[in-house]
């Protein structure tokens, strides 16, 4: 590459800005770079820094990894690069309603917290300070399986039940006793993740585990579930000798889940037509097209450039949310014009979470829900369902295609 020339330096440093191998290769911030308050953020991107200086390294490397050469991870935030906003002029945008209906219920704002493991690794309050920054502006929280505080702690700090994701087990019992538990807390989503199939090659997590000079096997060991556990309350009471994660699950199994619980279920994971078509066949109340924040398979596409045909596989059935990469209003408003219902985020409000505890998911989500309406004004579009496909075009050969609505 010729970094020589404006647009090829301009996207050399995008690369690099990108890379969460950044530090590790010494080029960390300035001291004069990391903020000292959340009032001192300009974005989401400055919580990371502070985010980075606080965290134990291994921590830190867990929050940051992609697999292999992270490219994956990288293409989540460079897809967005493919598509530009058509701006409308001589609208009235002095009031702008973010407000969105799913599956029954009205959010304030079409920001998800998407579900993020062991949440007390970043901030001693954990899951519970995310949970009072969702219900301060009122967002939909995903709670992850891997949980460091009891899920019925949790909806009690978020004022209402949350969606529970599950990661399934080799123990059909124990799985079915997680969903029950989420159930019986008045869970009224169950979020069935799909994309992670056992191992991944996690390269830039071990990077920063070599510079831990802690004994982690204080707090988890990887030898087994059973050991894997001891600070996973979703565990609690439950016999997991012999029981490990991801079994083989295939189609039946999402029968199976539908059959276990009068919870709605929504497949997480999903990133091709066909597969979307088959969620919807299976009963799928809704779908998430992820890529897991680049963290399980190394495909090199970004969810935002898979978005589209899963909404062709979804054809208007099931609502279609989207995750991963997205750090921007204009990307949540690119994401809304290509027909997706709403956005999840994960790594900015643990971020945020890891800087200044729920001071910074609160500014985290404040900043994105700003810039989305920003986005919206300058759209023209003063509510969510004005938002069309005709308000963004995409770059084709490194030309605009024409929008349709």
């Amino acid at each position: 590459m010729d970094i020589e020339s404006g647009t090829n330096r301009r996207e050399f440093l995008k690369f690099l800005a990108a890379s969460p191998l950044l530090g590790a290769l010494g080029q960390v911030p300035r001291s004069d770079d990391v903020i000292a308050s959340t009032r001192d953020a300009l974005n989401v991107f400055d919580f990371e820094p502070v985010a980075r200086q606080k965290l134990p390294p291994a921590h830190y490397g867990y929050l940051a990894t992609g697999v292999d050469d992270d490219a994956t991870l990288r293409a989540n935030r460079a897809g967005f690069s493919r598509y530009q906003m058509r701006s409308r002029r001589l609208i009235d945008v002095s009031r702008i309603d973010t407000s969105i209906s799913l599956l029954g219920a009205t959010w304030n704002t079409p920001i998800v917290l998407a579900p993020v493991s062991s949440q007390r690794a970043f901030h001693p309050e954990g899951e519970l300070a995310v949970a009072r920054a969702a219900r301060s502006k009122r967002h939909l929280l995903m709670l992850s399986t891997l949980t460091t505080t009891p899920i019925e702690d949790v909806n009690a700090a978020r004022g209402e039940p949350v969606w529970f994701q599950l990661y399934p087990t080799t123990e059909w019992n124990v799985t079915r006793s997680m969903v029950k538990r989420a159930e019986s807390a008045g869970c009224p989503v169950l979020v069935f993740t799909v994309d992670q199939i056992i191992g991944t090659n996690r390269e830039t997590l071990r990077r920063f585990e070599r510079q831990d000079t802690r004994d982690c096997r204080v707090c988890h060991d990887r030898t087994s579930l059973k050991t894997r556990s001891t600070r996973r309350p979703m565990f609690d009471g439950l016999e997991l000798a012999g029981v490990d994660w991801q079994p083989p699950v295939t189609w039946e199994y999402v029968k199976r889940l539908r059959d276990a619980t009068s919870m709605r279920l929504v497949i997480k994971g999903i990133v091709t037509r066909e597969d979307a078509e088959l969620a919807v066949a299976h009963g799928a109340d809704a779908i998430v097209c992820s890529n897991h924040g680049g963290r399980a398979e190394e495909t090199g596409r970004s969810t935002i450039e898979s978005l589209p045909e899963v909404l062709q596989g979804a054809a208007g059935r099931v609502p279609v949310l989207v995750d991963s990469g997205f750090r921007r209003g204009t990307d949540i408003f690119t994401a809304l014009a290509l027909g997706a219902t709403a956005i999840c985020v994960g790594r900015p409000y643990v971020w945020g979470l890891a800087a200044f505890g729920q001071e910074g998911v609160d500014t985290v989500l404040d900043i994105l829900t700003r810039e989305l309406q920003l986005a919206m004004r300058y759209a023209g579009t003063v509510a969510i369902p004005n938002i069309t496909r005709g308000h963004v075009v995409e770059r084709v050969g490194g030309h605009e295609a024409s929008a349709r609505d």
